[in-house]
């Protein structure tokens, strides 16, 4: 993907540094063991999208640095962001991730479990410490990437998913934790309520396109930029919105999609599968759902200040759909 605008703000890179050090602390424990298990994703890298989003939202009234509290704000929801990861590897049975083993590679199933598990339960005591407001938000938003996981999985193989169906799976899976990483920020600063509702409007709608855009990227990246193989979803069984696109639309396409679909793939059927999504007009569908998404975004954050984190809120939707081509 496009280089996140949130990235260059001139605080960012101290305010990265601060993040990247709370990270390392947060998982720091007397056992070497439970450190390693639970740092291994962390010190692989990342962008950190969700912490910057929170730091991003803190600044929205022009201050140049964030306060420690929100610098924390943010790491709880990276903490929650990893801990996912951890069990959708095992669930996925990856192999690598950031260019390192996964942990259930390296260590097994019931460590990759107990770790994610652990990284969740200090992104609770983490916001448990910034106030009940932040805590019943991150509790909350934990039981939406639940929803949204058993909606994806409970939808595998099945032509007959819906847009809704997948709408509200991605909302729970991924768009959820980065509006909370934005109305962490907000209230965190103390910005006035109808700030922090923009803000989480604001990021609801960037995950939403967040999703998109790596689903379509599935579809189009190739091997090498993916660093995995294409159509890793439709090996998956999992139907994003260009496949559903196509399934709508009906046609000839859309019956030979079908015959290939709702089963496991071989590699030729998934190269045969990814052929006919490339051909058709439902991965430009897919991109025009994300511009409106992006426009959403922009809108939300409209009425707050000139700056240049708001700045950065408002095109970095934009930037993600560019990483499209």
């Amino acid at each position: 993907m496009a280089a996140s605008p949130l990235l260059a703000l001139p605080s960012s890179v101290t305010d990265r540094a601060r993040v990247e050090s709370a990270l390392r602390e947060s998982v720091r424990t007397p056992d070497p063991y439970i450190t390693e298990l639970a740092s291994h994703l962390l010190v692989a890298g990342g962008k950190r999208l969700r912490p910057v989003m929170a730091v991003a939202a803190g600044l929205a009234d022009g201050r140049l640095e964030a306060t420690d509290d929100i610098v924390l704000g943010g790491v709880a929801c990276e903490l929650v962001h990893v801990g996912s990861l951890y069990h959708d590897d095992v669930m996925d049975e990856a192999e690598t991730r950031r260019g390192v083993e996964t942990v259930n590679a390296k260590w097994g199933n019931l460590q990759a479990i107990v770790a994610g598990d652990f990284l969740l339960s200090r992104a609770s005591e983490i916001a448990a410490s910034l106030g009940t407001e932040v805590a019943a938000l991150l509790a909350n938003t934990i039981g939406r990437l639940c929803f949204g996981q058993i909606g994806e999985v409970r939808t595998t193989y099945q032509v007959a998913r819906t847009e809704a169906q997948y709408y509200d799976s991605i909302e729970g899976k991924t768009a959820a934790l980065f509006s909370t990483s934005a109305r962490i920020g907000g209230i965190v600063a103390g910005h006035p309520r109808d700030w922090v509702d923009a803000l989480t409007e604001y990021g609801l709608a960037y995950g939403m396109v967040f999703q998109i855009v790596d689903d379509v990227l599935d579809l189009t990246a190739t091997e090498e930029e993916l660093g995995k193989p294409s159509g890793h979803d439709l090996e998956e069984g999992v139907y994003t919105l260009p496949v559903l696109r196509i399934f709508a639309a009906g046609g000839p396409s859309a019956d030979e999609l079908t015959d290939l679909l709702g089963r496991p793939l071989t590699p030729a059927e998934r190269d045969k599968a990814l052929a006919i999504v490339r051909a058709s007009d439902g991965i430009a569908q897919a991109v025009a759902v994300g511009h409106d998404y992006a426009a959403r975004a922009a809108a939300a954050v409209s009425a707050l200040p000139d700056n240049e984190a708001t700045a950065a809120l408002r095109s970095a939707p934009f930037a993600l759909l560019e990483s499209l081509g």
